[in-house]
């Protein structure tokens, strides 16, 4: 990234500094800020665990899946580096790119690395909105809010969806030719539709890899998934839960703890600054102080983000350094550039 947009990531991530300061000073208890629970702590490391080897799973198994080898390894290398760009990006728009750099430097062709990051994509929505219905049938009569987040997150994984059933209707019509009528009236000439027809032609290509995929291993890959996006929202009810041995956990306080991390994890997509811009923290705040104990509610914002980003951050900067390292490695070294491993 250039200088000007390292600054934009320090100063968002000052941002976040500010807003956890701000709602851990606000919060502040009597008693002083509580140390949770080593088993509060255990339970959480343990979802983050197994929501990363759950997540390299899916990886691994869908590429497997359409004749693709691809060490579990590299899979969690894919996931860490990816976590790490997203993070130090503006809306999380590193992501993608990190996550194809890091497949290239194993070795696998370009065609081999759109196909994975599709099939990654894909299973996420599919299994995002498999998690909202499930969620939909379990907090059923909670209320209008519960019945509002479920439809925003299952709103958000519907239309990532129905976008890519639209660019594969157009695949199959615009993948080839002149830009149409429509597309010069809104201004792509020559050279952009040229770009938009090759994505096309990609998307196509991952479709039928995706009719002809193994179905025991596309399935393995999918219950990956869906363990990942359940492990992301079970750290906030296991820090609360076994934080406070008070809470009393019902279906009603059990809602917000679930649901709101949802919404925060997958609508804080549309902020723009790096990390939330202390958008996540602020949104917290205002959304679950009554659904915490006032005891541990500051003790929690801190380690629940230190669980779902903080940790995501140092450990995909170690993965990204050592996939820097090994792409500088093969480019000094001719006969590792000859053999690419996977």
């Amino acid at each position: 990234m250039s200088v000007s947009r390292w600054l934009l990531t320090a100063l968002s991530f000052a941002v976040m500094f500010g807003a956890s300061a701000w709602v851990v000073t606000t919060n502040w208890p009597a008693g002083g800020m509580p140390l949770l629970a080593w088993s509060a702590h255990a339970a959480a490391l343990s979802a983050v665990g197994i929501e990363l080897m759950t997540r390299a799973l899916k990886i691994q198994a869908s590429a497997q899946a359409v004749g693709l080898p691809l060490r579990f390894g590299t899979a969690l290398r894919v996931c860490l580096g990816g976590d790490f760009a997203a993070a130090v990006t503006p809306a999380r728009s590193g992501a993608e790119p990190a996550r194809f750099l890091v497949l290239a430097e194993s070795g696998m062709p370009v065609a081999g690395r759109v196909l994975v990051l599709f099939l990654e994509l894909f299973l996420e929505m599919c299994s995002l909105a498999l998690v909202c219905v499930v969620l939909a049938l379990l907090f059923s009569g909670r209320g209008a809010s519960v019945r509002g987040l479920i439809a925003l997150v299952g709103g958000y994984s519907t239309a990532v969806l129905g976008i890519g059933v639209f660019g594969l209707l157009m695949a199959r019509r615009n993948a080839n030719g002149p830009p149409p009528a429509w597309a010069r009236r809104v201004g792509l000439h020559a050279g952009r539709w040229r770009t938009i027809q090759r994505t096309l032609r990609q998307l196509r290509t991952s479709v039928q890899a995706l009719r002809h995929a193994h179905p025991g291993r596309m399935l393995a890959a999918f219950a990956g998934s869906v363990v990942h996006v359940l492990c992301k929202v079970a750290a906030l009810p296991l820090l609360v839960f076994l934080g406070d041995r008070t809470f009393a956990l019902t279906m009603d306080s059990l809602a917000p703890l679930v649901l709101w991390p949802l919404a925060l994890f997958y609508g804080g997509v549309v902020v723009p600054a790096p990390g939330g811009g202390g958008f996540i923290e602020g949104a917290f705040a205002v959304t679950l102080k009554s659904a915490i104990p006032a005891g541990i509610f500051a003790a929690t914002l801190v380690w629940w983000r230190f669980y779902t980003f903080y940790l995501y951050v140092v450990v995909g900067g170690l993965a990204a350094g050592d996939a820097a390292l090994r792409a500088i490695k093969r480019r000094d070294d001719p006969s590792a550039r000859q053999h690419g491993h996977h």
